[in-house]
């Protein structure tokens, strides 16, 4: 067998939607292994608060296979298919796997935001950091980061924000 064929990789799948836990579960359940990053959530019901379980990521999670586990991942009850970046199932490094696993672990109450929802001229207000509870506006936007102007006691501030998207909530 060639290495190309046994080498596991961490890929992307898409999963049916609303069905990210589950479909974590029946791939554990074979021996695939397979990453469904949670944030739990306080909700609210007229008669009780709970704390609940969401994915942070929406009709994905991550799989550990090699190319002869990604029928059995394809076979699975709830899997859609595979990502796929230039043709190829899109592939995440290890690291970035744990940095998910870090982020998850380090800001409970992180979600995601896909890049477009940030706009120039957009208000926002940081949620966490040094800078948490200060009011900005997005004045460029640099890939991963932002430039926004914070106005405390009628002084300009430029702070360029490094964007792991819990650090920004617009208002």
């Amino acid at each position: 067998m060639t290495e190309s064929v046994t080498k596991r990789k961490w890929y992307v799948v898409y999963t049916r939607s609303r069905w990210e836990k589950k479909a974590d579960q029946l791939l554990k359940e074979q021996g695939i292994r397979s990453f469904c990053p949670v944030v739990k959530t306080q909700r609210k019901w007229a008669d009780r608060n709970k704390t609940v379980e969401f994915p942070l990521f929406s009709s994905y999670l991550f799989v550990y296979a090699d190319l002869r586990e990604q029928v059995n991942v394809r076979q699975t009850a709830g899997i859609v298919n595979f990502v796929y970046h230039c043709g190829k199932p899109a592939v995440i490094s290890e690291n970035e796997i744990e940095r998910i696993h870090d982020i998850i672990q380090c800001y409970p109450d992180v979600e995601t935001m896909s890049l477009p929802a940030f706009q120039v001229g957009d208000k926002v207000k940081m949620k966490n950091g040094e800078l948490m509870n200060w009011k900005g506006e997005i004045v460029e936007i640099h890939g991963k980061s932002v430039v926004m102007i914070i106005e405390p006691l009628n002084c300009a501030l430029v702070a360029k924000v490094k964007v792991p998207r819990a650090a920004l909530a617009i208002q």
